[in-house]
């Protein structure tokens, strides 16, 4: 049966990376003695795979991994199992059975939500609720990419699904998918391109608050991952 498992993560683990998270779930799963499938041949590994890999020094609300297991006594006693092991910073919040035509963790991400606020001794962007609304009144908004081999001019706009501010805070619904990921960094870059100012990254610190998946078949829909599952 494959399984998918919420998680968030704050305090001092955000500074761990996203290849080290997954080891770490690796080992808590074994001392967890969840009968998790593993993979064939020579150097057999368990089956297991991440959403959107999460920036180092991001805390997170809506992390995803999915698994195969051979045998299970139901959503809460792995849930609680789960959380008997965990670091402090780790919490697995759901459990869930996913139905056969769900795709898996990474390909299912269609959107991220996240939540951006300035650290104490750290002030907003100036006038940021009218900032905000000048940006969404542009009919483009172009950024440079960098990736491995050049640098890309892309439209951020289309990929900007929500985007609000409240007081001292800003929250974005973005596009988080493999063809048009958006970095949260990249747009607020370019909310202070607007602005005539310059960010500075150690100002921020950035919350993930869910990651989604897309069930619309005309418009989008979007729901967090473990939506498709059930408990069982």
């Amino acid at each position: 049966m494959r399984v998918r498992i919420k998680f968030s993560k704050h305090g001092a683990v955000k500074f761990i990376g996203h290849l080290d998270t997954m080891r770490y779930f690796q080992k808590a799963i074994r001392r967890s003695e969840i009968d998790i499938a593993y993979s064939g041949g020579f150097s057999p590994h368990q089956i297991m795979s991440f959403a959107a890999p999460l920036g180092v020094g991001q805390t997170s609300n809506g992390e995803y991994m999915d698994i195969e297991v051979n045998s299970h006594q139901g959503s809460q006693d792995m849930l609680k199992k789960l959380n008997e092991t965990m670091v402090e910073g780790i919490q697995v919040l759901n459990v869930v059975a996913l139905p056969d035509t769900a795709g898996n963790a990474m390909a299912s991400v269609a959107a991220a939500g996240y939540t951006i606020e300035w650290k104490e001794g750290y002030q907003p962007l100036s006038g940021l609720k009218e900032q905000v609304a000048a940006f969404l009144e542009k009919e483009n908004i172009f950024v440079t990419k960098q990736t491995k081999k050049s640098e890309l001019t892309l439209d951020i706009k289309p990929g900007i699904y929500e985007l609000n501010a409240k007081e001292d805070r800003l929250y974005m619904l973005v596009d988080a998918s493999s063809k048009g990921n958006i970095k949260p960094t990249l747009l607020l870059e370019a909310l202070y391109d607007l602005a005539g100012e310059e960010l500075n990254p150690l100002s921020i610190q950035i919350t993930r608050e869910d990651t989604y998946t897309d069930i619309g078949t005309t418009v989008p829909q979007f729901v967090p991952l473990d939506a498709v599952g059930k408990e069982f």
